[in-house]
């Protein structure tokens, strides 16, 4: 059934997706965006599933009062009813619900319980601080003598010729920043999130992933992700953490193990540098990367 359903959003994006397959906010979207992780496969069959009990529930409530409207009426019951009670009416209004909720309940408490257990041994580590307006990104365990760190700025049209990033369908803009986290795909990830001491609360959002998570300062709060395709995903800080809230995003480059190993050694010393390689390796000369490609 999971499997039915991820197969039928795939081919709903697929349709209405732009030439990209962006993971980033279409025109008149309507759905959530392509699943790149297990938990976000399970939001997204989750989301599916609720539809099978908000549709008819929706539908029942507006011909019950369809009906009400028009069958009691006062010019066609000018003398109203007179009962107060209905055995079989109260017993089904207090158990059907409580059914309901048992279903809902049920598959939202494991969604929620593999969102909460978090990895024991992660492949990868990394801190996310958040400032107003930017991301410092810093890499556990990284090579080098001290990890690799680095800020991620939303990226502005007069540096997009000199970053190499002018496709706009690749790198949208409001979306698209100077520097991408780098990470392998298939290999687990966790993400310690925070802000800084003297700064507000912020939030690391990637709807692709399936996270979201607040950034508060003198707190370290942690999720994790493991995405299964390569491309570049995009989200934005999701918590009204000022007037530049809107220009605050977050890109996060997936790419084969052996490029990231390559992209982490080479920035330890030299990161504008690293970047290019990868971006070569990764756009090619004559089509830039599917962002995110929408396969399952």
């Amino acid at each position: 059934m999971k499997k039915a359903y991820a197969a039928l959003t795939a081919l709903v994006c697929l349709l209405f997706a732009s030439g990209s397959f962006a993971d980033q906010p279409l025109p008149w979207q309507a759905t959530l965006q392509p699943a790149a992780t297990p938990i976000m496969r399970e939001i997204r069959w989750f989301e599916q599933y609720t539809l099978w009990f908000i549709v008819p529930i929706t539908l029942f409530v507006l011909v019950l009062l369809i009906v009400v409207c028009f069958k009691f009426r006062a010019s066609a019951n000018p003398v109203p009813s007179k009962t107060s009670h209905n055995t079989i009416i109260e017993v089904i209004w207090t158990v059907g619900p409580v059914l309901i909720l048992l279903f809902l309940a049920v598959p939202s408490f494991n969604l929620l319980t593999a969102q909460l257990t978090l990895p024991e041994n992660p492949d990868v580590t990394l801190k996310a601080t958040a400032t107003q307006w930017q991301w410092n990104y810093e890499y556990a365990g990284s090579t080098g003598e001290t990890p690799l760190a680095f800020d991620s700025y939303l990226l502005k049209d007069p540096d997009r010729a000199a970053a190499g990033k002018v496709d706009l369908a690749t790198y949208p803009r409001l979306l698209a920043v100077d520097n991408e986290v780098v990470l392998p795909v298939n290999k687990t990830v966790r993400v310690l999130v925070t802000a800084a001491p003297t700064d507000v609360i912020h939030a690391f959002a990637m709807p692709s992933f399936g996270i979201k998570i607040d950034a508060v300062p003198g707190r370290l709060n942690e999720t994790w992700f493991k995405t299964e395709r390569e491309g570049l995903f995009y989200g934005q800080c999701s918590e009204l953490c000022g007037k530049d809230h809107a220009f605050m995003p977050i890109a996060i480059r997936v790419v084969s193990e052996d490029k990231y190993k390559q992209w982490l050694t080479a920035a330890a010393s030299d990161l504008p540098g690293a970047y290019k390689a990868l971006m070569a390796a990764t756009d090619g000369p004559a089509k830039t990367v599917d962002v995110a490609e929408n396969v399952q």
